[in-house]
């Protein structure tokens, strides 16, 4: 475990690209247009089994449970998109309007994953880059959300966080963001609220979907460029 590890709070002011205020959205349940349990995008011509990526998994010694994909607004669900940027291939491209997040391949295309976003005031943008990753983080909460909610004192850096596991709110996968060689305090990281995907509803990190985190964890790699806009 890095021992700088550090608790998600406000972006600090080496991120100098401004605040994004952001609202909140909400959607029905229900999929049209999902047809047993896959998405098939004719543009890329790839099936895609939410049944089976959104499943229960068995991952580090926990069991993460299945994701009810089908009260997911569809476009917050794992896809790959035609997305042409001039960010090289393995940046991450953070879409705080959409509330997606775009892992950038060749050709002209992208992962793209459904986010949960930081509420007004705690959102962010800029460049920056994936110092490192972890499985399974603890969680210090910031001395800002302690005297929000006194009750998070139990898990204050001094006590040692609160440890990895089903209820952290770093989930079962975290990328730490790094500017200048220095801290943010920025995760993108992973959560069991379904429902909180495409909501503005976090203290300023990215959240997905704790099966995306483990997807998006396993195909980047450290020092990889990421851009929140």
């Amino acid at each position: 475990m890095r021992k700088h590890q550090k608790p998600c709070r406000a972006l600090l002011a080496t991120l100098t690209a401004g605040l994004m205020l952001a609202g909140c959205t909400t959607f029905g349940n229900g999929l049209p247009g999902i047809n047993a349990g896959s998405l098939f995008n004719k543009q890329q011509g790839t099936t895609f089994s939410y049944p089976q990526i959104y499943a229960a998994k068995t991952d580090g010694g926990y069991t993460i449970p299945a994701v009810p994909w089908e009260k997911i607004n569809p476009s917050y669900l794992r896809q790959t998109v035609n997305y042409p940027t001039s960010e090289a291939p393995g940046t991450i491209v953070v879409d705080t309007g959409s509330r997606h997040l775009y892992l950038v391949e060749s050709n002209g295309k992208a992962i793209r994953y459904g986010i949960g976003i930081g509420r007004a005031g705690f959102s962010w943008s800029g460049r920056a880059v994936v110092d490192h990753k972890q499985q399974w983080p603890r969680w210090f909460p910031p001395a800002e959300m302690i005297s929000r909610k006194p009750e998070l004192q139990h898990y204050s850096a001094a006590n040692g966080g609160m440890g990895p596991g089903l209820k952290n709110p770093l989930g079962a996968r975290a990328l730490y963001i790094y500017q200048g060689g220095k801290d943010t305090l920025y995760r993108i990281h992973g959560n069991p609220e379904w429902w909180s995907i495409g909501n503005a509803v976090s203290s300023g990190c990215i959240r997905m979907l704790n099966q995306d985190a483990i997807d998006l964890y396993n195909r980047v790699s450290a020092k990889a460029p990421i851009v929140v806009k």
